[in-house]
């Protein structure tokens, strides 16, 4: 007979100040736990990398949309999915793909890679105003304004409009796990939100530009278009996501760097190591904890642990990227590790769109910080630096330095 899943409390502060000491006694133990969500159904978190992998992978038993595991849509599940409903994150298989594919079609390679010059031009600036200082916080300074300016560039918002932009945006995350208060607000700021991105999907569709929101609309696949849902659904989460995780990867990969001095001087020196470098900065600091959660289409075991039909499954990509049993001395960061298979990104049908631009982001901005300043070190003692409460997203709430 299955063992029941035990439950765990993600939202103490030593889970949120540091999780893999947890992560590794849930993968060795408790491979599969229960996950209590505020105002929402408990969820099992999937520990261990073959199970994460496993999960993502399989379309058929682990679905998006909870109408495929026969559950009803509730003014609960409604106001936590927002916008997100009508993106290709929360869509299961052909309406996921037909989503995927319009969006991938304007959001080419050859886009991103365009951007890459604008990046290095931008890092070069806001190193300069650091270095003009002697200080910083990195965050404000460098890991929120690269990529935000990057996919408001990308996406056509306005000059104008970006200050409003970032105060829509600013703090969703860190309003996670604050209570109805916290959750009213979310849905304020978020509608606010989505009625300045359909204003803007309505200038575009007036007058183009040579973005990828007009790129979007123009996208066809098959006698195929977005919708009008569709199209300022995927603006959100391209404008959400494209800037969320890489400023976690930013503030993260360097707190990691400082904290590890060999291998902030290993990448200075050979700045090569950059493409294994980001990997392995992705693989150790997890700017993205757990995916969106699955629903079990059916009753399944995972790890010898019964799961019901319609229950959410989360899966833990923090706890999967520090598994002993794929990754030789997981909690070293080494940034020459070949291969990385880390679980960053997610894999499956639904691995992250993004993933190029964040890469592109992160080696330059990475690759200037160490050349720029060999001498940076915390302004403040370790133990003072904090975690955002998201147990969703791994971000730090500011990073202050001395540069030297």
């Amino acid at each position: 007979m299955p063992a029941p899943a035990p439950a765990f409390p993600f939202q103490r502060a030593e889970y949120l100040q540091d999780p893999y000491p947890i992560y590794a006694k849930l993968r060795r133990d408790y491979p599969v736990v229960r996950m209590p969500r505020q105002f929402q159904e408990e969820a099992y978190l999937v520990a261990r990398y073959d199970d994460v992998v496993a999960v993502l992978k399989d379309e058929a038993r682990f679905v998006h949309e909870r109408r495929h595991a026969g559950l009803k849509e509730s003014w609960v599940s409604k106001t936590f999915s927002l916008g997100l409903r009508d993106t290709m994150i929360l869509r299961d298989g052909d309406d996921h793909r037909r989503l995927r594919n319009l969006v991938h079609r304007a959001f080419t390679p050859a886009r991103v890679e365009a951007l890459k010059a604008r990046m290095d031009a931008l890092v070069v600036l806001l190193l300069d105003r650091m270095q003009a200082r002697g200080s910083t916080e990195l965050l404000a300074d460098l890991a929120l304004p690269l990529p935000i300016t990057v996919i408001c560039d990308l996406m056509g918002v306005p000059e104008e409009d970006r200050v409003r932009f970032r105060k829509l945006v600013d703090g969703l995350i860190d309003l996670e796990g604050r209570g109805l208060w916290g959750l009213s607000v979310t849905v304020f700021r978020t509608r606010q939100l989505f009625r300045y991105l359909e204003e803007l999907v309505e200038r575009r569709r007036s007058v183009r530009g040579d973005d990828l929101l007009s790129a979007m609309l123009d996208a066809e696949e098959g006698g195929e278009r977005l919708d009008h849902r569709e199209l300022v659904a995927s603006t959100f989460l391209l404008l959400f996501a494209g800037h969320e995780t890489t400023v976690n990867l930013i503030g993260n990969g360097v707190l990691a760097l400082l904290s590890h001095p060999e291998q902030f001087e290993r990448l200075r020196k050979d700045p090569s190591l950059i493409d294994s470098a980001v990997e392995e900065l992705l693989r150790f600091t997890n700017p993205v904890q757990v995916t969106a959660p699955r629903y079990a289409a059916e009753a399944v075991e995972i790890a010898g642990v019964a799961v019901p039909r319609g229950a959410p499954v989360v899966p833990s990509l923090g706890s999967a990227s520090r598994d002993e049993t794929h990754f030789q001395d997981p909690e070293k960061l080494d940034l020459g590790r070949a291969p990385d298979k880390h679980a960053a990104f997610g894999f499956g049908a639904h691995y992250c769109l993004g993933a190029p631009l964040a890469r592109l982001e992160a080696k330059a901005a990475f690759l200037a910080f160490v050349q720029r300043f060999p001498d940076a070190r915390l302004a403040v003692p370790r133990e003072q630096v904090r975690w955002r409460r998201s147990t969703s997203l791994r971000g730090l709430q500011a990073l202050p330095l001395a540069l030297g």
